[in-house]
């Protein structure tokens, strides 16, 4: 099966564990305004590729993934589940590390063939960095376009299935660095048994200029990009609830 991908990276060190081949999927149904690869956006573009030969460029660098593996991200990698579910499969068969970079945006409860396929996916996948983008609906409509029901509800499936999550926040100044929002998103992870890890990212503007170059306009226009003290503040904010709740669960039990 052939799958549309936007690039690769032959050796990711923020996308998981080790050193990681990641691939970036093409297509992506949300309007993030921080997003910084606009090019990911459409679907059905970009290098068409099949899932044996991106296994066989992993297998040619095999040797300097030792302590790492595969990581797809996007765009939106769970827009293709259907060549991702024949990639995760080809690389559980090498024992190739499978990990997953998704905002979890195309899960819906109840919606049986594609989560039918998710199960199957979660099967041959040792990972997911999920990126909760705002714990605010209301907020997240907003920042992305969607409404954020869907992700919080793909968050529990995964602790269902027992799936380890890395959770990524991106800290955009004046619009994800609330402190009650930072708080209520440490609640919301911090009752999620199969979290692994934090990452509090500051925004950036490296992708300004791709909108130039798109023709597109840049929402976020003149807001500054966050500095790492904000992002340390943050996350500071997001563990002490995260703990709190945890602490509480550890009692109960």
């Amino acid at each position: 099966m052939d799958g549309f991908v936007h690039s690769t990276e032959s050796f990711g060190t923020v996308d998981g564990p080790g050193v990681r081949f990641v691939i970036f999927l093409q297509g992506c149904p949300m309007r993030c305004k921080y997003c910084h690869n606009p090019d990911t956006w459409e679907m059905n573009t970009g290098s068409v590729r099949s899932a044996e030969s991106l296994i066989k460029e992993f297998e040619r660098n095999r040797s300097f993934y030792r302590n790492g593996g595969i990581t797809v991200s996007g765009g939106e990698a769970l827009m293709q589940i259907d060549f991702l579910l024949e990639l995760f499969r080809l690389a559980k068969k090498k024992n190739i590390h499978t990990c997953l970079d998704t905002s979890g945006i195309t899960y819906h409860p109840g919606q049986s063939e594609y989560n039918q396929k998710l199960d199957e996916l979660m099967e041959v996948t040792d990972l997911v960095m999920l990126d909760i983008k705002h714990i605010d609906a209301k907020a997240h409509k907003e920042l992305t376009g969607h409404d954020n029901a869907g992700i919080l509800a793909f968050a529990r499936y995964l602790e269902e299935k027992h799936i380890p999550v890395w959770i990524r926040h991106v800290v955009v100044p004046g619009i994800t660095d609330d402190e009650s929002a930072l708080t209520r998103l440490g609640q919301f992870i911090g009752g999620l048994s199969n979290v692994k890890a934090l990452d509090v990212l500051p925004y950036h503007v490296l992708g300004v200029p791709k909108y130039r170059e798109l023709g597109i306009s840049y929402a976020l226009e003149g807001i500054p990009a966050a500095t790492q003290a904000q992002a340390v503040n943050a996350k500071k904010t997001i563990l002490k609830a995260f703990l709190q709740i945890r602490k509480s669960h550890d009692h109960q039990s």
